[in-house]
């Protein structure tokens, strides 16, 4: 490749030469150039913006060696692979890494002593061997890169300790220029990277985050393997990615995919390097449409037409959901990004920080509460993902690309309260975070209200009509009016802005948005389908409870023996006519489907006749084998009178999820005898007591039963009864 003349008049000649391009993209022209000056260049730009570029095109043009700093094994091959491309010289660029034998190492260092390497990627572990610092040493380098650089910061979503050392490693090799790059950092995050690599002097190029080509939506987590499937099968013969938590969910996952149909296959640390780049490179040639990936997977890969990214579970940041649905739509056309969350998966995320030390705990539970408040804000998510960046947005250029702006919530007048909030944080002295302000505000008792003498104050409880998730939705408002904002080095201590304190002097006007309410979101195995939507057929619902009236005050029993609240609203969505169909209902096994089904089937059937009502399609899902062999397990475990604790110790669940699994296979129709254990529990006077009370009940509603006794039995007594009614009655 011949070299040509650097000046600032050869730039676009320089692009053209190198890379085909006429143009420069955004600031790509300034960011170049500026490395070319000798000077220290911060560059924050979102996925697909061409970063690369700006580091690579100098590269290309200077004497000497740049040296890149990245993360990932696969990230470096992809990126080397890209450049000897364009090259019609197979040493251009190289990667130094554990993966490369001695004789490869020995051709890497002698190819760049030539001369003839442009580019040396590194990843930060190699870079720090005394070896490698002694030969770089004595080379000459042109400049330093780090890529993904938001792993020097301990506030970024991805923090390397590694990572942290890389200014005193430089100035062991050479006093040269370095560019810094990221597609995620907050004006924390910014200011992190710059004063670890002593660059605060450096010029900053800082891009717009949106990304206008996506939609956004967050779904509750409920039959969310089937949603996917769905939602995959909708998008047949397109590319997308599936990001799951563990690398069991993954293979899980992608097993799934396979088994109904689609080509999918998994990625994450488990597997060899071998399987991994496999999997990558068959993603990247559409040998597969799907990957089903963690974390591990992504990271700089450049594949234009990925046209969605799903997340089964919630990441653990704003930053990570950022940069991973800036996977999709790179080459500009549209990317759908769909996450699924629930609390349990927040709890899973707090978990895992238990054992870190307490300043990793604190940034890391900031970091969860601000994804917490982006899934359940019912503002405009793209709006939301800015003000994150520290970007002002107006919402109306959304145009419907986000599920808030696409199905607006109801706005009510909401002055009153956001007062009530801003006189409450300054009554407080701006000292503690949003969750006691909540707690406050809503009159709740606990540890730290008392720790601090706060249910002593005039004020405490002033909103006390409002709960706990009011408050914190009007919190979200607040910060994202301008009003408060979160002290980030305090660990997201609330402050009141000029404008909050303007607000207190002179209240106005502001309009509240009905936030989203997840607290109904789990697995789907606990879940009924029907609490996947709302909008089913009321009348048919009115026409069904009065049919269960009269078929349960016909038969002697209370109306939830016949057919439970949940089934009856699934029947409403999906309008069974046969009694096969009855049986794919939520809650309806093949035994009480047969024992009550029949006047249900036919109302239904002359409902739809008389209303011209298109079903629904059955969507066909399979599912895996193993997901039913629990609750076959269970069954079994109890046909054998053996110890509930103990089987659920075996499988790794609490006594009460086997609970729940038994309720649900109960509810269902299926007859199980719990009489051997419950009968160690509860003296038969008493089952008695509590079946009658059951037998007479309009309801099986256990939080009624509870208060009927006056507390005199246990929760779990009452749901053990329950089942054992269930099953001699109903089933």
């Amino acid at each position: 490749m011949q070299e040509l003349h650097v000046s600032k008049l050869n730039l676009r000649e320089a692009l053209q030469h190198y890379f085909g391009f006429d143009t420069f993209k955004g600031e790509q022209q300034q960011i170049v150039q500026n490395i070319l000056d000798g000077k220290n260049t911060f560059v924050i730009m979102p996925t697909g913006g061409g970063k690369s570029l700006c580091y690579q095109l100098p590269a290309l043009m200077m004497e000497g060696t740049a040296v890149i700093v990245s993360p990932l094994i696969a990230l470096m091959k992809n990126q080397v692979d890209a450049i000897r491309y364009i090259s019609d010289q197979g040493n251009i660029a190289h990667f130094l890494n554990s993966s490369l034998s001695k004789n490869e190492i020995s051709q890497v260092k002698k190819d760049i002593v030539n001369g003839t390497t442009k580019m040396l990627y590194v990843a930060p572990e190699s870079l720090t061997k005394q070896e490698n610092i002694e030969f770089l040493s004595s080379v000459n380098v042109s400049f330093f890169a780090i890529d993904e650089a938001h792993c020097i910061s301990e506030w970024g979503h991805d923090f390397r300790p590694e990572y942290r050392r890389l200014r005193e490693i430089f100035e062991k090799i050479s006093h040269v220029p370095i560019i810094a790059l990221t597609a995620t950092a907050t004006p924390k995050v910014q200011l992190d990277i710059q004063k670890n690599l002593s660059m605060v002097d450096a010029r900053v190029f800082k891009d717009s985050f949106n990304r206008s080509n996506l939609y956004y939506e967050i779904r509750p987590k409920r039959d969310v393997e089937k949603e996917i499937i769905k939602y995959v099968k909708s998008k047949e013969g397109q590319s997308g990615i599936v990001y799951c938590l563990s690398r069991k969910k993954v293979e899980e996952i992608s097993e799934l995919f396979q088994v109904n149909g689609i080509k999918a296959l998994p990625y994450h640390a488990g597997l060899d390097a071998e399987m991994r780049a496999k999997h990558q490179d068959m993603f990247l040639m559409e040998e597969v449409n799907v990957i089903v990936a963690t974390i591990a997977f992504g990271m700089g890969i450049d594949k234009p037409d990925v046209r969605f990214v799903i997340h089964h579970d919630i990441p653990k940041s704003i930053e990570s959901y950022y940069q991973e649905t800036g996977r999709a739509g790179r080459d500009g056309g549209e990317g759908e990004c769909i996450a699924f969350y629930s609390y349990k998966d927040i709890e899973k995320l707090d978990k895992f920080l238990a054992n870190k030390p307490l300043t990793e705990q604190e940034i890391g539970r900031q970091l969860l509460h601000e994804i917490v408040s982006y899934a359940e804000t019912s503002v405009c998510r793209r709006k939301y993902i800015l003000h994150y960046f520290g970007e002002v947005y107006n919402e109306e250029g959304c145009s419907e690309l986000c599920d808030n702006c696409k199905f607006p919530r109801d706005r009510t007048e909401g002055g009153t309260y956001v007062l009530k909030l801003l006189e409450t944080v300054q009554a407080l002295e701006e000292q503690f975070k949003a969750k006691h302000y909540c707690t406050f505000l809503s009159g709740q008792i606990n540890a730290d209200i008392k720790a601090f003498k706060h249910e002593t104050l005039p004020n405490f409880g002033i909103g006390k009509e409002k709960d706990e998730h009011f408050w914190n939705a009007v919190i979200r408002q607040a910060i994202l009016g301008g009003l408060l904002e979160k002290d980030i080095d305090s660990f997201g201590l609330l402050r009141l802005t000029s404008a909050g304190r303007n607000f207190i002097a002179h209240p106005g006007s502001f309009l509240l948005l009905k936030e989203h309410d997840f607290s109904n979101t789990d697995d789907s195995e606990n879940f009924p389908a029907s609490n996947r939507d709302t909008a089913f057929d009321v009348h048919l619902y009115d026409l069904l409870v009065d049919l269960r009236k009269s078929v349960a005050k016909e038969m002697g029993v209370p109306p939830f023996v016949v057919f439970q609240d949940p089934s009856l609203k699934d029947m409403c969505l999906q309008y069974p006519i046969t009694m096969e169909e009855l049986t794919h209902v939520q809650g309806v096994g093949t035994g009480k489907a047969q024992r009550f089904g029949e006047p249900f089937i036919a109302l239904i059937a002359q409902y739809v006749h008389d209303h011209e009502i298109d079903r629904p399609q059955d969507f066909v899902f399979k599912s895996l084998v193993n997901k039913s062999g629990f609750k076959v397990q269970l069954i079994q475990n109890i046909d054998r009178q053996l110890s509930l604790e103990d089987f659920a110790a075996n499988q790794g669940k609490t006594f009460d999820e086997i609970l729940q699994e038994i309720e649900t296979i109960v509810s269902s129709g299926t007859r199980v005898n719990l009489t051997y254990y419950i009968n160690q529990r509860i003296d038969l006077s008493e089952q008695e007591e509590i079946f009658d009370y059951f037998n007479e009940a309009e309801t099986d509603d256990i939080l009624l039963a509870y208060q009927e006794f006056d507390g005199l039995y246990s929760e779990e007594e009452l749901r053990l009864v329950r089942i054992r009614y269930m099953s001699e009655i109903a089933n």
